[in-house]
């Protein structure tokens, strides 16, 4: 068997072998979906904090995924209409800077994480899971009736958000961007799991009573881990209505948050390269096996059946024969 940083190097560099492929043939379609994949594995890194070191079980994180893609579409309409977001007291201009609008994106997300996450870590198990859940439709809904940027349509951005020395139109362009973040997500995660606040999270998440002898609070503990995992999603959403050049209320659907649970569930819950290979697997039958009939979730349905009862660690698990949760 083979170990996970040793994985974690492979599917990454395959990951960039396809786009280099891609670029030399020019199929610039192909590297849009590498693209796409990088992005919906930033968010599953974020939710993996939360969900695989901390035991948090969210079917609301979708909350912060689409925080993060308004706060892209709302700072970026405003700039091409040239007009400025009224906050009440001040106004603010609208950028498209793409550094301004992830600060942005992670604040917003942060903050939104810190909110509900003081409410619903009072709370564990399927209490948990149905109060994030209610949070994340208090939001969908919210943003169907917000009209002044599109309601249930959504909101478009005519040509997407700059960054200093590169033209994001360029697709390659667009997903070194998006690669550089994954990776520099996947080292923040890596080294949370390794210092003492990872290993005091993931002892909370086994044994609370444990922690609380030691002098330290389970509930800080995992309410730090759950900002921290809302502001990377956040930041994910940030960058996938960039991709789309669209948000629309989707993006808070219960739908997304339970696609992030698949795809970690899928690479291996707790595994640092588990929801990069979940997002590539997912994308990759999407695409292709969407392609020939439109029922392609029922193979994507087979694979999580068959690795919930034989592969309790995921593909990574098989690939290393370790089961369970690996921090």
């Amino acid at each position: 068997m083979i170990g996970e940083r040793s994985i974690t190097l492979v599917v990454l560099g395959l990951l960039l072998a396809v786009v280099a492929w891609a670029l030399v043939v020019d199929e610039p379609f192909t590297i849009t979906l590498a693209t796409r994949a990088a992005i919906l594995a930033l968010a599953a890194v974020g939710l993996n904090i939360a969900l695989g070191i901390g035991g948090m079980v969210s079917l609301g994180h979708a909350v912060f995924f689409g925080l993060g893609g308004y706060a892209m579409g709302i700072l970026a309409y405003h700039a091409q209409s040239f007009s400025a977001l009224d906050l009440g007291l001040v106004s603010v201009a609208g950028t498209k800077s793409m550094p301004v609008i992830w600060l942005v994106a992670l604040g917003v997300s942060a903050l939104a994480a810190l909110l509900i996450g003081l409410l619903s870590l009072r709370t564990s198990g399927v209490y948990f899971i149905m109060i994030t859940l209610a949070f994340g439709q208090m939001f969908y809904y919210f943003a169907i009736s917000w009209s002044a940027y599109g309601g249930e349509d959504g909101l478009s951005i005519y040509v997407r958000n700059g960054f200093p020395g590169l033209n994001t139109l360029v697709p390659i362009q667009f997903f070194g961007i998006c690669f550089a973040l994954l990776c520099a997500a996947l080292f923040l995660n890596a080294r949370l799991r390794a210092s003492p606040f990872g290993l005091a999270l993931n002892a909370a998440r086994q044994v609370p009573a444990r922690i609380e002898t030691v002098g330290l609070t389970p509930f800080r503990l995992k309410l730090v881990a759950f900002v921290i995992s809302g502001a990377i999603t956040g930041l994910a959403g940030a960058l996938f209505a960039d991709l789309n050049r669209f948000v629309s209320p989707t993006m808070f659907s219960w739908q997304l948050s339970g696609e992030l649970i698949v795809l970690i569930v899928i690479g291996g819950v707790g595994r640092l390269i588990g929801p990069v290979i979940g997002a590539c697997l997912f994308v990759a039958l999407e695409h292709w096996l969407g392609g020939l009939t439109e029922f392609w979730h029922v193979y994507l349905g087979a694979i999580l059946l068959g690795i919930v009862l034989f592969a309790r660690g995921g593909i990574v698990g098989l690939l290393t024969g370790r089961e369970g949760p690996h921090v």
